[in-house]
This record gives C-alpha cells, sequence and structure tokens, in this order.
C-alpha cells in the first residue's frame, strides 16, 4: 500500500449514527416456531444478524461480516403472530470493525398496544474487501446523548472482548508449555 492510500484512508469522513440505522420488520408464522411453540431463538437471532449486517454494509459502504455475536438476551418469548421489529444502528467503530446494537420488539399483529421490548444483542462486524480482506471502515458519529453513551458502553465492551481473549491465549499457551492438550 502506498503513503497515499495510507493517508487517504485515514482521512475517510465520518458518518453520523442515523445514516445506517434501520429496522427490520418481519411477522411470526407457524414455519417459525419451536418445540414449546413459541418462536425459535434461532429465528430471532437471524433476524437479528441480517438487521445488523444491513447497518453494518450501509456505515462500511461495501461487505461486512459478522465476527461475533455479544450479550444475545431473549427477555419475552416472541409468538406465532407478533409483528416483530429488529433495530439497529453502529454504536462504535474502530479500524476495520463496527460494533452494532440491536434491540428486537414484538407487538401483536391485530392489536394497537404498544411494541414490548423482547430481546438485544451485540454484534460485532469486520467490513471486507472484493477479497475478503479487512477494509477501513468510516468512524461513527455519535448524534445524541443516547449515541453518545451507547458509543461509551461499546468502548468497555470491546475492552472487555480483548481482554477476554487475551486470557484465553495466556492461558492456552501456558497449557501447551506445560505439555497439556486439549
Amino acid at each position: 500500500m502506498t503513503d497515499q492510500a495510507t493517508a487517504a484512508e485515514a482521512d475517510i469522513p465520518g458518518k453520523p449514527t442515523s445514516a445506517s440505522r434501520t429496522t427490520l420488520s418481519h411477522i411470526m408464522t407457524h414455519n417459525d416456531t419451536n418445540l414449546l411453540g413459541t418462536v425459535h431463538g434461532g429465528v430471532i437471532m437471524k433476524l437479528v444478524d441480517d438487521a445488523a449486517g444491513a447497518v453494518a454494509g450501509r456505515h462500511s459502504g461495501g461487505p461486512a461480516v459478522t465476527a461475533s455475536m455479544d450479550e444475545m438476551a431473549f427477555l419475552e418469548p416472541v409468538r406465532v403472530g407478533d409483528l416483530v421489529h429488529v433495530k439497529a444502528q453502529v454504536n462504535w467503530t474502530g479500524r476495520t470493525s463496527m460494533e452494532v446494537g440491536v434491540r428486537v420488539l414484538a407487538e401483536r399483529w391485530n392489536e394497537s398496544t404498544p411494541a414490548t421490548q423482547v430481546g438485544s444483542a451485540y454484534l460485532v462486524f469486520a467490513a471486507v474487501d472484493a477479497d475478503g480482506k479487512p477494509r477501513r471502515v468510516p468512524p461513527v458519529l455519535p448524534e445524541t446523548e443516547k449515541d453518545k453513551r451507547r458509543y461509551q458502553e461499546a468502548q468497555i465492551r470491546r475492552t472487555h472482548r480483548l481482554a477476554r481473549r487475551r486470557e484465553i491465549m495466556e492461558l492456552r499457551e501456558k497449557r501447551v508449555a506445560e505439555g497439556l492438550e486439549d
């Protein structure tokens, strides 16, 4: 890579949080149920990944792949006939990765009651080029106080992810040095 290309990448203009924020809505049917008759968690997780992927691709201006999913929380069961809304936005960006926060809401398809939060998750996406190699992403520009809080919380989650990974790698190296194999 040339010095000019590196300088150009360093000057990628930021994008406001609202530029890539999206909502994916889907009505749940019998095809989505588990053995208990409620919507299968994997169905919700796929919707979460789909919405987060759309946001990551929009923000980064191209392909982005799921690197990890943190803290997928199922707060309430989702039922057949629920209209599920998956709201996603970029909370934080690094050089080539970004954290996307997702809220899952559900409401009865035939009622006018407010939607209730039924789940949440944080996903990390890596932007990739046509060869699957990491590429730079624009910085996210938090707009509201809520966006700023989410940005700060995302930095804490990143610190914890990196610390956890480092500790696991150190433990594995120690076990190998002691002659213990997994």
